[in-house]
């Protein structure tokens, strides 16, 4: 209990910085707080596969903090957390030959199929932000399954419900990195 009560705490303190940093039109320390770390790879990438560069660092903040070795108890790697079968199917499919999970860890080649796979779930998506970020959290497998369900969607296009809480999570994270970085840059 007291766990949870410590991390209210830090998170209404870092939720009190960010709204003081912001009224006093602080941008340095709003820029340390959320970076673009490998920013001329962001915008390459973003560029080439039609995302916003800012969408691509909010979700590099949110997946791994800017760190190129993050690792996740699943074995999702690197900047943009690719799991090693999604990391294979996407080389495979792009034509990346030679490819082994490590390179997961090289920014630049983390950055180019992650954004890849964002354009592709865009497409498959048809645009809506929820389903491609909920896919590229929870699996498309899954999406595609809970589209299909009655009690998950009314109508087989939108989610009105989101049965894994940690995706549902990392939408609402993901969502306000997204404007913070929008504010920001």
């Amino acid at each position: 209990m007291a766990k949870v009560r410590k991390l209210k705490h830090i998170k209404l303190l870092l939720a009190v910085l960010l709204i003081y940093a912001a009224v006093l039109n602080i941008p340095s320390l709003l820029k340390l707080l959320y970076p673009i770390e490998h920013k001329e790879i962001i915008i390459k990438y973003g560029q080439m596969h039609k995302v916003d560069p800012l969408l691509l660092a909010a979700l590099i903040k949110t997946e791994s903090n800017f760190e190129p070795r993050a690792e996740s108890r699943k074995g999702a790697k690197g900047l943009m957390q690719i799991t090693p079968s999604t990391g294979e199917w996407i080389a495979k499919t792009i034509g990346v030959n030679d490819y082994n999970e490590d390179m997961l860890f090289d920014p630049e080649t983390n950055i180019m199929l992650g954004s890849w796979y964002i354009e592709h779930l865009t497409n498959y998506y048809k645009g809506s932000f929820e389903l491609v970020f909920a896919a590229y959290n929870g699996g498309r497998g899954n999406v595609d399954k809970w589209l299909k369900d009655k009690n998950l969607s009314s109508d087989g296009m939108t989610l009105d419900t989101i049965p894994f809480s940690e995706t549902k999570k990392y939408l609402e994270k993901l969502k306000k990195n997204y404007n913070i970085y929008k504010m920001i840059y």
